[in-house]
């Protein structure tokens, strides 16, 4: 049954209201990177602002070594801005090594769970989504003395494993439903041609799953990037800090610097934008598939 004209300027009228509300914060971020905090905080009346500036980012890219016109008579600039370069990598490193790590284990452990359907292999993976409804800062301070005595505090390894583990049940959840899917008479005729049970997994499993993993590579990947509580907890010094971190610290009892909060923020978005634009296809594949097979 067609839908009538204003059910149609409803739904239409729906989907603005819910792309505003996810751009609005986009747009002020970027007039506020754009700006002097002067001029940020000279009129809460307009909008945009009576001049543009670059500075922002200057100081940020450059560490604090080129300040600009704004920051020429700043007499206090924050350590971490200084070292925005460590953040920077240490965000990159760590997303990616965790989303490599998390697809090669979780995509192993949910053909096992999708290919032995054992009693006490389902019983875990009920444990395992009860388990997910535990909030992550429960297991905080165990977490913390625990890589205190395993010399794994203020180092990126340390960061990668916990978000490792914490992100890896959600690849055998997301995953297994999609490779139990697949046709066993696939592998079957793999194995017939020469093929073992791993290279039939690799050469026909994996290729035909290539949809649910990119989407639970994205998902992964801009978990792991944004996350602020594990990098927060295990780690203090400048060197090991993520951007998210650095941007919390950007918040002080005396100082808070809302011009180079902006241009981080943007910054730290980037990255997760290109990815979901170039993996688009196959992310929207992927979850409305696992969507119809889960």
């Amino acid at each position: 049954m067609r839908q009538s004209l204003v059910t149609r300027l409803a739904l239409h009228a729906a989907n603005l209201l819910v792309i505003a509300f996810l751009l609005l914060p986009l747009a002020a971020a970027t007039i506020g990177a754009l700006q002097s905090a002067k001029s940020l905080q000279a009129s809460t009346r307009t909008v945009l602002p009576p001049e543009w500036t670059l500075d922002n980012f200057r100081v940020i890219l450059s560490g604090g070594a080129q300040k600009g016109a704004i920051f020429e008579q700043a007499t206090y600039l924050p350590d971490n801005v200084k070292k925005i370069h460590y953040a920077l990598t240490n965000s990159v490193l760590i997303a990616t090594t965790v989303t490599l790590l998390t697809l090669a284990f979780g995509s192993l452990s949910a053909y096992t769970v999708a290919r032995l359907r054992l009693r006490w292999v389902m019983w875990l993976m009920n444990l395992n989504v009860v388990a997910r409804f535990v909030p992550v800062i429960v297991v905080m301070i165990p977490l913390y003395a625990t890589f205190r005595q395993l010399a794994l505090l203020n180092s990126i390894w340390g960061v990668i494993i916990a978000l490792t583990g914490f992100l890896l049940p959600y690849g055998v959840v997301i995953l297994a439903p999609y490779f139990a899917a697949v046709p066993r008479e696939l592998e079957e005729a793999a194995r017939i041609d020469g093929c073992s049970r791993f290279g039939a997994f690799l050469r026909v499993t994996l290729p035909l799953s290539t949809p649910a993993l990119a989407s639970y590579g994205a998902i992964v990947f801009i978990v792991a990037w944004n996350d602020l509580l594990i990098p927060l907890i295990l780690n203090n010094r400048a060197e090991f800090m993520t951007l998210p971190v650095v941007i919390a610290s950007l918040v002080s009892d005396l100082f808070v610097f809302h011009n180079l909060m902006m241009a981080i923020c943007l910054i730290a978005l980037a990255p997760s934008v290109i990815l979901v634009l170039l993996l688009r296809r196959f992310v929207v594949e992927g979850l409305s598939a696992g969507a119809m097979k889960g």
